[in-house]
């Protein structure tokens, strides 16, 4: 299979950092990978079983339901919000662990405000 060409070197670092993770991050169904994709305007999040190849959970600030609570998808304060209300549903299905994989972005910003609001409201990784 020909991969891709990625012209942004920003990008192609990023997935570059994304493949390595990936090699050694797994999720199950007891602990399933909490993955994470940033765009600019908003935040997409997935509870992930690979050993089953399903998604669990599945929000982003881009949700209908979300956007009652906040306006803007694309800040802290929306992933904050959105940490906490992940962190709630997992609970409901039965997920208290979770592998967090960040998608080769940085630990900084919106990625670290999301997490630390899923650490905080119950949701251990």
């Amino acid at each position: 299979m020909k991969k891709k060409k990625i012209r942004n070197k920003a990008e192609a670092g990023r997935i570059t950092r994304h493949y390595r993770i990936r090699k050694t991050v797994s999720g199950t169904k007891e602990k399933p990978r909490l993955n994470v994709h940033r765009s600019h305007k908003n935040l997409y999040i997935q509870l992930i079983d690979d050993l089953a190849q399903t998604t669990l959970l599945s929000f982003s600030t881009n949700d209908n339901a979300f956007k009652k609570e906040c306006a803007k998808g694309g800040n802290l304060e929306a992933a904050k919000k959105l940490g906490a209300h992940v962190s709630k549903e997992a609970k409901k299905i039965g997920v208290e662990k979770v592998i967090f994989d960040r998608g080769g972005y940085l630990y900084h910003g919106r990625i670290k405000a999301f997490a630390d609001s899923a650490r905080e409201t119950g949701l251990k990784f």
